[in-house]
């Protein structure tokens, strides 16, 4: 048992790569965005 858990853990890991140079990296979850107040009164309008 344990030869074929070393395969079968051989072709995850080729499997993963294979997958991984076909579709790019895996996709990171962007950062939480940070809200920065904004004066409207100093705006000026042209």
């Amino acid at each position: 048992m344990g030869y074929i858990e070393k395969v079968l853990e051989k072709l995850r890991e080729w499997a993963g790569k294979v997958i991984e140079t076909l579709l790019g990296p895996a996709a990171e979850p962007e950062p939480e965005l940070i809200p920065i107040p904004v004066h409207d009164r100093q705006r000026r309008r042209y």
